[in-house]
Formats: C-alpha cells, structure tokens, sequence
C-alpha cells in the first residue's frame, strides 16, 4: 500500500493542505514501473520531434505519405487513411490538412462524386518517404519478431494490463508508436 503525506500547495492564493504521493514514499517496484512507463512515453515524444525536426513532418504524416506512396496511383480517400492508420476521422483531417500546408500532398476532387476528393502524394511527399526515416517502431516491431510466443504473449498481456489499470481502452491507436492520440472526452 502507498503512503501518502500531507504537503503544502503553494500554487493557489490561500495556502491550503493536499494529499500529494512522492515517488520517494512509493513501493521500490511501483516506482520503477511509473519510471519505466514514463521512460517510453518520454521516448516517443522525443523520437516525433526528432522525426518532425528532421524531415518536416510528424510520425503520423510520414506514416500517411507512406500509405499514399503506396497506393494505386500515389493516392487514396480519407476512409483508406483513415483505416490504414487506424485513427478517428477528424484526426485524420488535421493529418492532410497539414500534409497539404506543407506541400507534401494535395486534394483533388473525384470525378465521380466531386463532393469528396481524393489526396494525392506530392513530389515533395514522395521525397520524404525515398528519405525513409527510421521510426522508433521499426526498431520495436524488429524486436518483437525475435520473441519466442511465450514471451510475446507475456508482453501482450502485461500491456493489455497497463492499458486496462489506465482505462484507456477507448483511445483511437495505430499500430504505430507516436505521441500524438486522441483521448475522447470523459463521460
């Protein structure tokens, strides 16, 4: 069981009394695994920056040029990115919209319904993608490829815990690793 102490909060106007827990009063394990999962997220945070200083583009729009890279004819519709990179519509907008600011993709009305438009990868685009950044999840799917099953589905279950003991089983997710996740709106 955590112990927690009494500190004071200097943050607002009229001092007053809060329950705060330190990681110094915390159980040696628990410790770790908060350091442990800190340690990861603050790994793909910095790897997004890395990714987006380097090449101009975050994670998830290099992911998306890449999906139209290889795409019939260098382009697709909102619903194939959308499913490709398993992200909620409106996410997937800001995605292009910010694609099409940079110049690295561009829309274009179909032919057959011109109320929805195709995007198309830009010369620009498929610049970026023949750069083939590195992504942290490369790294990460190369390692789990050479788990034996026991040890995978270990990692698989352990995950599924942290993801449950989070309650964030509802958060839209690509099966690739970046920071940026949209977290609906508490009920």
């Amino acid at each position: 069981m955590m112990r927690c102490l009494p500190v004071k909060d200097n943050r607002t106007p009229q001092t007053t009394t809060i329950n705060r827990c330190t990681l110094a009063l915390m159980n040696p394990n628990d410790r770790d695994i908060l350091i442990d999962l800190r340690r990861i997220i603050r790994a793909v945070n910095l790897e997004g920056k890395r990714v987006e200083k380097t090449y101009g583009v975050s994670i998830p729009q290099y992911l998306a040029l890449s999906h139209l890279n290889q795409a019939p004819g260098f382009k697709a519709s909102m619903k194939d990115l959308r499913e490709a990179l398993q992200l909620n519509p409106s996410t997937v907008t800001g995605i292009v919209q910010r694609l099409e600011r940079g110049g690295y993709a561009a829309r274009l009305p179909r032919t057959d319904d011109r109320r929805k438009s195709m995007i198309v990868l830009t010369e620009q685009g498929a610049a970026v993608v023949r750069e083939n950044p590195q992504i942290l999840h490369r790294k990460l799917l190369e390692r789990l490829q050479k788990l034996n099953e026991t040890d995978y589905e270990r990692l698989r279950s352990a995950f599924r815990e942290i993801i449950g003991f989070l309650d964030v089983d509802s958060v839209d997710a690509s099966p690739i690793v970046t920071s940026e996740a949209v977290i609906p709106p508490s009920k």
